[in-house]
C-alpha cells in the first residue's frame, strides 16, 4: 500500500482547498474524487473569497451588481450592491480548476468511489476506495492506501462522517434542486444578466426561497426545502413561469441535500476531520456555501498539518473551534432570520418590505462581501432592531 500524510476524500471546493493547502506545506497528499457530478448551486461567491483564496477573475462567468427581492404579492425591491459585486461561477469549471491547482501544488489526484475506513496491523488508518475499469462498475477494483490523517470532504451525506464521527446523523438539511437554462439573448422585465433574483413565496418553498442567478450564457433557476413532501421540481416549474422563463431551453437538472447547521463534532478523536458540507457549513437563510466550504477546507488542512507534526488528536478539534469563533455568530443570526421570516407568506411579505431600508441594504452587503457582522455603524443596528420589531409585531406598514 502507498502511504500518504493526508488523504482527502471529496474534490469539491472544501476538499480541493484542503488538498492544496496541505500539499503546499510539503505534506504528501492524495485527493480522492468521484468524477462526473456537479452539485446544484447558484454559484455565488463574494469578493473576499477571491482575495483570500487567490481566485482569478477569469473564472467568473458573471458579476451581479444588484439583487432583487420578490415578495409573495410580487413586490420587487432592487438592492444595488454599492462598491462591490456578487461573483458567479460555473461549478464544474470552478471545482476542476481548484482540483488542478491542488495537483500543481503536489497533491496526487485519484478518481474513485470511497468505500470505507479500516486500520492495518500497526494501527495506521487505511482508506479503501473503488476504481472503475473500462466496463465501469462491472470491473471495479478496490484500492487501499494508508494515511496519517483523513479529511472527509465528501458532501452533505458524508460517508466518512457516517462511519467514524459521533453525531454525524444529527445534521439538518435543505434539499435543493435547480435547472441550468440557456439565458435569453436580451435582458427582459424578469431577467437581467447583472442581477440576482430571490423569490420569497410559499408556493416556491415553504421554508427557503427560489432563485434566478445569471451565469453569462446560462442561468441557474432553483429552490430548496427541508419538507421532503414538497415537490421541488414542480416548484421550479412555477418559478420559471413567474420569471418568464418557461420556454428557455433546459441544459441540465441537478439535485442534492444541502446542510444548514454545523455538526456538533468535526473529528473522530483519532485521525479524521471533516470539512465543507460534510461538516455542515452552509449558511442558514442564504444557503451560501462556497466561501464557507473553502474556509473549512483550509482550517481542516491546518488542523491536519498540526496533527501530523504532533500526533495529538486534540489538534484536529481546532478546525471547528476556529470556524465557529469567526463565523458562529453570523450563522446564529442567519438561523434566527430563517426561523422568523420564512415561516409563512405574511412574514415573507414583511421581510421583503424591510429590504427597502437603506440601513438594511448597506449592512447586509457589507456583511456578505466581508463575511463578518459589521460593527462600524452601531446606530444603524439599533434602527434595524426597532424596525424588525415593528414588522414582527405588525406595527409597520408593508
Amino acid at each position: 500500500m502507498k502511504d500518504f500524510d493526508v488523504v482527502v476524500v471529496g474534490g469539491g471546493p472544501a476538499g480541493a482547498t484542503a488538498a492544496h493547502e496541505a500539499a503546499q506545506r510539503g505534506l504528501s497528499v492524495l485527493l480522492l474524487d468521484r468524477a462526473g457530478r456537479t452539485k446544484p448551486c447558484g454559484g455565488a461567491i463574494p469578493p473576499r473569497l477571491m482575495r483570500d483564496f487567490g481566485i482569478p477573475e477569469s473564472l467568473l462567468v458573471a458579476r451581479a451588481t444588484c439583487a432583487r427581492m420578490i415578495s409573495p404579492a410580487d413586490e420587487r425591491v432592487d438592492i444595488p450592491i454599492e462598491g462591490g459585486y456578487v461573483g458567479l461561477v460555473d461549478r464544474d469549471t470552478f471545482d476542476e480548476w481548484l482540483r488542478e491547482r491542488a495537483a500543481a501544488a503536489g497533491a496526487v489526484r485519484e478518481r474513485g468511489r470511497f468505500e470505507r475506513l479500516e486500520r492495518d496491523g500497526d494501527g495506521r488508518r487505511v482508506v479503501v476506495y473503488g476504481v472503475r475499469g473500462p466496463r465501469g462498475l462491472a470491473d471495479e477494483t478496490l484500492q487501499r492506501v494508508r494515511a496519517r490523517c483523513v479529511i472527509g470532504a465528501d458532501g452533505a451525506n458524508s460517508e466518512v462522517a457516517r462511519q467514524v464521527v459521533p453525531g454525524a446523523d444529527r445534521g439538518k438539511f435543505v434539499f435543493a434542486y435547480h435547472e441550468i437554462l440557456q439565458s435569453p439573448p436580451q435582458p427582459t422585465r424578469d431577467f437581467e444578466p447583472s442581477r440576482c433574483d430571490v423569490y420569497y413565496r410559499g408556493t416556491l418553498s415553504p421554508d427557503f426561497y427560489g432563485w434566478v442567478f445569471p451565469h453569462g450564457a446560462t442561468m441557474s433557476v432553483g429552490t430548496g426545502s427541508a419538507d421532503k413532501g414538497f415537490s421541488l421540481r414542480a416548484a421550479v416549474g412555477r418559478l420559471r413561469d413567474a420569471a418568464g422563463l418557461a420556454d428557455a431551453p433546459t441544459l441540465r437538472r441537478e439535485g442534492a441535500p444541502i446542510p444548514l447547521e454545523p455538526l456538533p463534532r468535526w473529528d473522530d478523536g483519532h485521525d479524521v476531520v471533516l470539512a465543507g458540507d460534510a461538516a455542515g457549513v452552509v449558511a442558514p437563510a442564504s444557503g451560501e456555501g462556497i466561501y464557507y466550504a473553502m474556509l473549512g477546507g483550509r482550517l481542516a488542512a491546518e488542523a491536519a498539518i498540526a496533527f501530523v507534526a504532533s500526533g495529538k488528536p486534540a489538534d484536529l478539534k481546532r478546525a471547528r473551534q476556529r470556524f465557529l469563533r469567526e463565523h458562529g455568530r453570523v450563522f446564529w443570526v442567519l438561523g434566527l432570520m430563517q426561523y422568523f421570516w420564512y415561516r409563512n407568506d405574511k412574514r415573507r411579505e414583511r421581510f421583503v418590505s424591510i429590504c427597502k431600508d437603506k440601513d438594511v441594504q448597506q449592512l447586509t452587503f457589507d456583511a456578505y462581501m466581508n463575511k463578518r457582522l459589521v460593527r462600524k455603524k452601531p446606530m444603524a443596528h439599533v434602527r434595524i432592531f426597532f424596525k424588525d420589531m415593528a414588522h414582527l409585531l405588525g406595527l409597520a406598514r408593508v
